[in-house]
């Protein structure tokens, strides 16, 4: 498969040049900076509980050194905030004494903190080296998105990335089989590993017999997602509180209650998920109830202007309290069966005005365009990521 390599960050547009992929990626011969070969190394990762000093002391540091490396270094990296579970390496000069050298903790996949264990101390806070690939990815919805994307050699990851996209446009539980996807993204690799998620460039989405176009572009709010028209695909509202789950029930004004037994109106939409699953507010807003109730269960419930209200039911867990302050997309409570409840969901409501309706009618205008300035930039963007979507070969 052909890929593109490109080594600029994902807050910047990229520049497209084209690559072969290495056959082999050749170990280096430098790690963290050192020529890694001129020392021992011990290393492991981060137990819960473990402090600096639990790490270094066994190499021989007295508790005097320990906390002078710690104080040392506090201005540019808390050694209070490692996380169990990250990986660190102990780096030993090779002579007799075997004298600790370095110790470097890793922060997450491609930042390091190296601390030299000879006065003077300090840290250094770096970064390993990385490459960006781009690659392609087309399809058509047979099962479900994230295994047709791994059934044409795309990550699975992938379903996460253009669900985040498409968020405020498609509603991922109601994927048809039949809609199609011709998805541009972006990997970032070190020492020839993926790391993190894919990013998506561009998208060709067609659902339901819609075309859904998504590029990415950054008019300097920021990187945002919009059509080929450049209207942006962020809307008021996410599409679902919960990601991949499935409606289990849909507003109804005439349902029969599974719990009660009679027929009772159901004003809201069921997502069915495992118990446990995050559910995200749906827009901004402010927690105006965080309780639990013998019908709703835990639940929680969002003011987020003058106009529309959310509320979030049979929690297992919550996760915000009155008052607070909440962005879209934020976790808010985990999905659980409390009060009554058959099994595990999210019933979603939605207010408009002081009524509770059917959010799936409910048409909202777009966030942010191009604007006029921008335009002939965005449009020459899109025309050149065109042009590397079709010359792309596709993975089978």
């Amino acid at each position: 498969m052909a890929i593109l390599l490109i080594s600029c960050s994902s807050n910047e547009a990229p520049t497209f040049s084209f690559s072969e992929a290495p056959d082999t990626v050749q170990e280096p011969a430098q790690r963290f900076g050192l020529i890694w070969n001129t020392f021992e190394v011990d290393s492991g990762t981060v137990r819960s509980g473990q402090s600096l000093s639990h790490l270094l002391s066994p190499a021989g540091l007295s508790q005097a050194a320990i906390g002078k490396i710690a104080e040392t270094s506090k201005q540019d990296y808390d050694v209070r905030s490692m996380k169990s579970g990250n990986a660190w390496w102990l780096a030993f000069w090779q002579d007799s004494a075997r004298t600790p050298a370095y110790f470097i903790y890793q922060r997450n996949a491609i930042d390091y903190a190296k601390f030299p264990l000879e006065a003077p101390y300090g840290v250094q806070l770096e970064k390993l080296p990385t490459d960006t690939v781009i690659e392609r990815a087309k399809g058509v919805i047979e099962q479900a998105l994230y295994v047709d994307l791994e059934r044409v050699g795309a990550p699975s990851s992938l379903a996460l990335a253009m669900a985040s996209v498409y968020a405020w446009t498609v509603d991922f539980s109601r994927l048809q089989e039949g809609d199609e996807f011709d998805v541009l993204y972006e990997r970032t690799l070190v020492a020839g590993e993926p790391k993190g998620m894919p990013r998506v460039i561009a998208c060709h989405f067609q659902h339901r017999g819609k075309e859904l176009p998504a590029y990415r572009y950054n008019q300097g709010e920021g990187m945002d997602y919009f059509d080929d028209e450049g209207q942006s695909l962020r809307k008021a509202f996410l599409k679902a509180p919960v990601e991949f789950s499935r409606i289990s029930s849909r507003y109804n004004l005439k349902r029969f209650h599974p719990v009660l037994n009679r027929t009772k109106a159901h004003l809201g939409t069921d997502y069915a998920a495992p118990t446990g699953t995050p559910i995200v507010a749906v827009g901004d807003g402010v927690v105006t109830k965080s309780a639990y109730t013998s019908g709703n269960g835990k639940y929680v419930k969002i003011r987020h202007n003058n106009t529309y209200e959310t509320q979030y039911l049979h929690m297992s867990r919550r996760a915000v309290s009155v008052g607070e302050r909440v962005r879209q997309g934020q976790v808010i409570g985990y999905v659980g069966a409390t009060g009554l409840a058959t099994g595990p969901h999210v019933c979603f409501r939605f207010w408009k005005n002081g009524q509770q309706v059917d959010h799936l009618r409910e048409e909202f205008p777009p966030s942010t365009p191009i604007k006029a300035e921008a335009m002939a930039d965005f449009e020459q963007t899109v025309v050149q990521m065109r042009q590397v979507i079709d010359s792309l070969s596709l993975a089978r």
